[in-house]
């Protein structure tokens, strides 16, 4: 066989191979899904969408009594905290909110997605609801933002919990963030969605996989594809990083409570020890076999504990 022969099988060889490629790409390719569709499967009776900076804010405020502002964490949504608002709101004024570029807020107008000012946006939240003050509780990114808030807008925050929280130094991102920092590859993200990908990283934050079903899946999945969540999502990844907040855990004077699953992948339980340490006035709760979203995992087992907390003088 000469040489040309070889040549062209390997040419058809590599014709082949790319069209798979694109095939395989084109498979995952996903639209995204009108806020107003999203609304009428997502957005329950209790759902209020309120004008803050210049966005339809997503907020459910329920119950009554002291108020417990709920903060969730990346590519998540108010619905994470379902567990404990069904519980609490018996007792307390429950408000949870959808961040900026998450859930049914949708994407913000300046693409500004800092922890610095979604704890703004938590503190306008809470002033057009009348709330002056407010324990407050995150998950992941909603610790950090709940820190932030804690740190910047100290008046707000009567009672901290953090549950699973970023934050601190040293936090090695996970697989779905490296890659939508790549370039190129990351960028393909906006578009190239596949479901499977998204149950992935469900489960990669879950101790016990069995606890996950195809409805918590596809809420994941089709609240992540609302009209610009998306793009908003690899803004913020792609975006400056996030300051550590190491050196200025000894500015918060308020009690906090540390809830952690020991299985979490994601931030490690040395990180919970970490905050303890450096919090002036903080104990750590952990949960065994639970993953980075307990609250969602064992939400009677950490909404108990919360509530104890909570109720504390």
């Amino acid at each position: 066989m000469n040489g040309r022969s070889w040549l062209r099988r390997i040419l058809r060889g590599f014709g082949i191979l790319l069209a798979l490629l694109v095939v395989v790409a084109l498979s995952g390719v996903r639209t995204d899904i009108g806020g107003d569709e999203l609304v009428k499967k997502y957005g329950a009776a209790a759902s209020r969408f309120v004008p803050v900076e210049g966005m339809s804010v997503h907020v459910r405020d329920e119950g009554k009594g002291p108020p417990l502002v709920l903060i969730h964490g990346t590519s998540s949504s108010l619905h994470t905290w379902d567990g404990w608002a069904g519980r609490m709101s018996a007792r307390r004024r429950v408000v949870r909110l959808d961040l900026p570029g998450f859930g049914l807020t949708g994407p913000a107008p300046d693409h500004d997605y800092t922890p610095t000012r979604y704890a703004r946006l938590v503190a306008d939240t809470m002033a057009a609801l009348g709330i002056d003050r407010a324990d407050v509780a995150g998950n992941s990114l909603g610790g950090r933002v709940a820190l932030t808030l804690a740190l910047e807008h100290p008046e707000r925050v009567r009672r901290l919990i953090l549950v699973d929280a970023a934050g601190l130094s040293g936090q090695k991102p996970p697989r779905i963030f490296a890659i939508a920092r790549t370039p190129v590859l990351g960028a393909t993200l906006r578009w190239i969605t596949p479901r499977f990908m998204v149950a992935k990283n469900v489960e990669e934050v879950y101790g016990d996989p069995s606890r996950i079903d195809d409805t918590l899946v596809d809420r994941y999945y089709e609240l992540l594809r609302r009209d610009g969540n998306r793009g908003a999502l690899l803004d913020r990844l792609n975006g400056p990083p996030d300051p550590s907040l190491d050196d200025r855990l000894p500015e918060i004077a308020v009690p906090v409570l540390v809830e952690w699953g020991e299985a979490d992948r994601w931030i490690p339980l040395a990180h919970a020890q970490r905050f303890v340490a450096g919090l002036p006035h903080a104990r750590l709760v952990t949960y065994p076999g639970a993953g980075h979203v307990p609250m969602e995992e064992l939400p009677e087992e950490t909404c108990r504990d919360a509530e104890a907390f909570l109720a504390a003088e």
